[in-house]
Order: structure tokens, then sequence, then C-alpha cells
């Protein structure tokens, strides 16, 4: 990445969000740009952990649960951080696989109840 710093607006256009999301992150301390007045400057550290955020979100972490973890980093450095993303993964995962038995159950149901009430209809 470029050490080339990125407005608000390149910001949010580069990882697709909205303005208020942006600024959300930053209110619960999940970015801390540079300020010039009223102006905020995203450098590469930024950059770097909003692609965190974004992967993080999108297996379904919790936006405290991503805080802490980045915390870890500027705590404790890399391994510490490396050591506990693999017991959040493994969690997630398990959760994730939870979620998945309760959705086929649910879909096996509703294709159970679809099928009979098709067969009542002769």
């Amino acid at each position: 990445m470029s050490d080339k710093r990125l407005s608000f607006k390149e910001m949010c256009a580069r990882f697709d969000v909205t303005p208020r999301t942006l600024r959300y992150y930053e209110y619960i301390e999940l970015l801390q740009p540079e300020r010039d007045g009223r102006a905020r400057w995203y450098g590469p550290r930024e950059c770097a952990r909003m692609t965190l955020i974004l992967r993080g979100r999108k297996f379904g972490f919790a936006l405290e649960e991503i805080r802490q973890w980045l915390l870890i980093y500027e705590k404790e450095g890399t391994r510490a951080q490396m050591r506990h993303w693999i017991d959040l993964a493994d969690r997630q995962l398990a959760e994730l696989a939870e979620q998945r038995a309760q959705i086929d159950d649910a879909m096996d149901e509703l294709r159970k109840l679809r099928d009979d009430t098709k067969a009542s209809l002769g």
C-alpha cells in the first residue's frame, strides 16, 4: 500500500462504507485518523485497520471483539495477536457451524411443510 493519505471521502469510496459507518468506527476508536482542522486523513495504518475491521465483520465478529483484537497488537505485538486470532477463529467457526445446522434444520422443516401442503392439494 502506498504512503498516500486518504481523505474522508476517499476512505469511504475505497472501502465502500457510508460516512456514518466511518464516523462510527472513529467514535468507538477502531480508527484514529490524523486531523487537520475539520479534515481527516487516513494513512496506511488506518487503511490496514479498516481492511481487518471489514474482514472481521464479514466473518461475523462483533466490533468490540475486533477492537480488543486490534489493541492486542498495540500492547503485546504480532505473536500475541495471532494467538488470540486463532482462538477467536476457532470460536467463530464453531458458532457458524451451529448457525448452519440451524438453517439446515429450518430448511428441511419448511420443505416438508411445503411438500405436505402440496400433497394435500391433490
